[in-house]
C-alpha cells in the first residue's frame, strides 16, 4: 500500500508541474561565427545577393531571415521595407503575422498535455468538445442557396485526426471545394483570424455542426483542426488559449515578441501585408475576408491555434531548436524525446503525398523523406517544415542540427523562389 501511495503522489507532482527540470541544460540560441559550427563565412554571404536581388527585382517588398546551426546563430539579417508607403525599412526583429506557423506551437501545447495523461490521441473528440458528437459527410449540394443533405460518417473524429489533418473538416475561405467554402460562410465560421468580438470556441461550434469532407482518416485535407484543438487545449486545461501558450511555451522559452495581439508598445515592429499593384509597385493589402490590420486593432478576443499567432525568426528559431534539443531548453523539458519522435513520425502514410511522395506528415508537421534528401538542397531525412499564408517558412534539420526561419508579409506575388533559395544557400554553405 505504501509503495502505491508513492507512485501515485509522484505521478500527481509530475502533472502539476508546468515544465520539468532537465538534467541537460541547452543554452538559449545565440550569434557565432559560421566557422565556429562547421559553415564558410563566405559561402552563407551568398545569401545576400539572393535577398537583395528579389528585393530590386520586385519579388519581395522584404525579407528577414536566420539561420541556426548547433544551437548558434550564424545568420541573422532583414532586406527591403516593411512597409513601402511609409518607407519604413524592415528590421531582422520586426514581427510578422505567422499564420499556419502558429499550428506547430499549438500542436505542441496538445502534446504536453497528452505527456500529463489528460487525453488520449485515439480519444473522440466528442468527448470534450460534445458537438462533434455524430459526425456526417456532405451527400449533395445546391449553390443556388447553398442547401445541403447530409450522410452518416463511418466513425468519429479523433485528436489524432485533427493533429494530422485526416479528419474531414475544410478550411472555408481558403478551402479548395467552393461548396465548402459556402457552407462555412454561411454558418459564419472565422477563417484564419478575425478583428471581431467572437471567441474560438464559438466559432469550432458551429463548424461541428457541418460535414465533413471525407471519413475521418480516409484522406489528408487541410483544414481547421487546429483551432478545434486550440479550443480543445482551453477545455482540457481550464484556462484561456492565450494564456495556455503564454504560462507554458512562450514565457518558458523567452519567446517575448510571439503574441494574438501585439502590445500597444510592440505594434510598430508589425510589418504590413502588401502586394504589387498593376505598375508592380507595392501596396498595403486590402480588407477581404479578414482584416489586414490584425493583430493591432479589434476586439482581440479570438485565439486562433491554426493560424492567429505573430512572431519574430528569432523566437520562432528558439521554438524550433526546442525540437531539435529533443524537448529541451535552457534546462526547462516541454516534452519528452520520444514525444518528439513520435511527432515526427508518419502518421498519415501515403495520404500525405502520395505512394512516391518525398514527405510525410506526423503529428505537427511535413517530414522529409530518404527521396526527398536525395533530390538535394532541402535538408537531410527526418528535416520537419511548414509555412504560414503570407509567405513565411521554416523548417529543422535534426540530423545536420540546422534551423532556417524565413519571413515575408505578401500576398499575390509572382516569381518568389527565395524558400527554395534559402535552403539550397545554407546547405552549399556547409564546410565541415
Amino acid at each position: 500500500m505504501k509503495n502505491r501511495l508513492t507512485v501515485l503522489f509522484l505521478l500527481i507532482s509530475i502533472a502539476g508541474f508546468s515544465q520539468t527540470k532537465s538534467a541537460k541544460n541547452s543554452p538559449p540560441i545565440i550569434e557565432a561565427t559560421p566557422e565556429s559550427v562547421g559553415l564558410s563565412s563566405e559561402r552563407i554571404a551568398r545569401m545576400d545577393n539572393v535577398f537583395q536581388n528579389a528585393v530590386n527585382n520586385k519579388e519581395v517588398p522584404g525579407v528577414a531571415a536566420i539561420v541556426v546551426k548547433n544551437g548558434k546563430i550564424v545568420y541573422h539579417k532583414a532586406f527591403g521595407m516593411a512597409d513601402n508607403q511609409s518607407n519604413r525599412a524592415l528590421k531582422r526583429d520586426d514581427i510578422f503575422r505567422i499564420a499556419s506557423m502558429s499550428k506547430a506551437i499549438t500542436s505542441t501545447a496538445v502534446m504536453m498535455l497528452w505527456e500529463e495523461g489528460k487525453f488520449l490521441l485515439d480519444d473522440p473528440i466528442s468527448k470534450y468538445i460534445p458537438e462533434f458528437k455524430n459526425p456526417t459527410l456532405l451527400k449533395s449540394f445546391t449553390f443556388k442557396d447553398t442547401s445541403f443533405t447530409t450522410e452518416p460518417a463511418k466513425k468519429e473524429i479523433t485528436i489524432r485526426h485533427l493533429l494530422s489533418h485526416t479528419s474531414g473538416l475544410g478550411y472555408g475561405a481558403i478551402d479548395s471545394d467552393e461548396r465548402f467554402k459556402a457552407m462555412y460562410k454561411k454558418a459564419g465560421v472565422t477563417d484564419l483570424f478575425t478583428t471581431e468580438s467572437i471567441k474560438i470556441g464559438e466559432s469550432v461550434k458551429k463548424l461541428a455542426k457541418l460535414p465533413l469532407h471525407h471519413n475521418p482518416g480516409e484522406k489528408y485535407t487541410y483544414c481547421e483542426g487546429l483551432d478545434v484543438l486550440g479550443y480543445f487545449v482551453e477545455v482540457i486545461s481550464g484556462m484561456p488559449f492565450d494564456e495556455f501558450l503564454r504560462k507554458r511555451i512562450l514565457d518558458p522559452l523567452s519567446m517575448n515578441d510571439t503574441y494574438f495581439y501585439l502590445p500597444d508598445s510592440k505594434a510598430s515592429r508589425l510589418v504590413s501585408i502588401q502586394r504589387p499593384d498593376k505598375d508592380g509597385n507595392w501596396e498595403k493589402f486590402p480588407t477581404t475576408f479578414y482584416d489586414p490590420e490584425y493583430p493591432i486593432k479589434g476586439a482581440k478576443t479570438f485565439f486562433s491555434g491554426g493560424a492567429g499567432l505573430s512572431s519574430t525568426a528569432k523566437d520562432y528559431a528558439t521554438f524550433l531548436q526546442m525540437y531539435l534539443n529533443g524537448g529541451e531548453l535552457g534546462g526547462k523539458r516541454f516534452l519528452s524525446r520520444t514525444t518528439i519522435d513520435a511527432i515526427l513520425s508518419n502518421q498519415t502514410g501515403i495520404l500525405f503525398s502520395g505512394e512516391n511522395g518525398d514527405n510525410f506528415f506526423g503529428l505537427a508537421y511535413s517530414v522529409l523523406k530518404a527521396s526527398g534528401e536525395d533530390k538535394g538542397g532541402i535538408g537531410s531525412e527526418g528535416s520537419f517544415t511548414w509555412g504560414g499564408y503570407f509567405n513565411t517558412n521554416y523548417f529543422g534539420d535534426p540530423k545536420e542540427k540546422i534551423i532556417g526561419v524565413i519571413m515575408k508579409q505578401t500576398q499575390q506575388t509572382k516569381g518568389d523562389n527565395l524558400n527554395n533559395l534559402f535552403r539550397q544557400i545554407i546547405y552549399q554553405s556547409i564546410d565541415d
